[in-house]
């Protein structure tokens, strides 16, 4: 299902997951071989991220604070271990070796809840369950701007040739269906390229946290998050990556075939021309922060 723009920002709106950087074939068949040397222990009977995924030897989760959006997505429950990948209709997808946990949060019963929606959808359940009403607000493609405290009284945004407008024709509702309907609102117009603009260039891998992105804005395009951080006693990083992907599907969290002592961990470096995830080469690495 392709997301529904103006026409002057049409080209530029078509930013699903797709691209001719993800490395399918070649990816897939390095994770399969190692899988079962893995060497990090999961513990698949524990259903959120921090439980479920020990840190490799000599690191620890680094800590983070219980009010912030790190700790909401590190101790977000998942489904049970093995659980599939499921897109919006209900069947699974074909490629099932690649990711250690699914997040348990529906992906809705459209093609809408692709990549960047992941992160969206997840920044915007923390900001809602934290009470943060007013920041609850993204940007479309078309540089307009949607918030929730406006959709709950009743404001729908209206899309006319080239330009978008907002006007009143609903009653006020500030239940979580009516909240589910304004996020599909926002993933049908939003995407790798409004995210990237209406977030913050990450300049050192220091300063890498959970809930960070790593995209590549464009037609297509993609995106990752960062959804956990360990550290060692010299100070290195290692990250778990989680995503959405096309066609909408669970949110899922990556295995690393690239470094199977490590996996699912990865090694990150923001100033790397390019960053191989399972699914998806990024050139140029692009991490920026909410």
């Amino acid at each position: 299902m392709k997301k529904i723009i103006p026409a002057l920002t049409l080209v530029m709106m078509i930013s699903s997951c797709k691209n001719d950087k993800t490395p399918s074939s070649i990816t897939l068949a390095t994770a399969e071989n190692q899988t079962s040397q893995i060497s990090v222990p999961i513990h698949q009977d524990k259903n959120t991220i921090k439980e479920r995924f020990s840190p490799p030897e000599n690191y620890e989760w680094l800590e983070e604070k219980p009010d912030s959006f790190g700790y909401f997505i590190e101790n977000f429950q998942l489904k049970p271990y093995g659980s599939q990948i499921i897109k919006y209709d209900g069947t699974p997808i074909a490629t099932q070796d690649v990711h250690e946990a699914v997040f348990d949060i529906d992906t809705g019963n459209k093609d809408l809840q692709q990549c960047a929606d992941a992160a969206i959808r997840l920044r915007a359940e923390y900001l809602y369950k934290a009470k943060r009403f007013d920041e609850i607000k993204f940007h479309f493609t078309s540089g307009d701007l949607a918030s929730w405290n406006d959709y709950k009284k009743g404001i729908r945004a209206f899309v006319n040739g080239n330009s978008v407008s907002f006007r009143k024709t609903a009653e006020f509702d500030d239940t979580y269906s009516n909240f589910r309907k304004y996020l599909d609102l926002i993933f049908n117009y939003a995407g790798t390229i409004s995210l990237n603009k209406e977030t913050k260039p990450v300049a050192k891998t220091s300063d890498l946290k959970t809930g960070d992105i790593l995209i590549t804005p464009g037609s297509p395009g993609h995106i990752v998050f960062i959804s956990g951080v360990c550290r060692n006693k010299e100070g290195k990083k290692l990250f778990l990556l989680s995503e959405g992907f096309t066609p909408a599907q669970s949110i899922h969290l990556l295995s690393n075939p690239f470094d199977k002592n490590i996996s699912p961990w990865y090694s990150l470096d923001v100033n790397s021309p390019v960053t191989k995830t399972a699914r998806y080469f990024f050139e140029p690495t692009n991490f920026r922060s909410f």
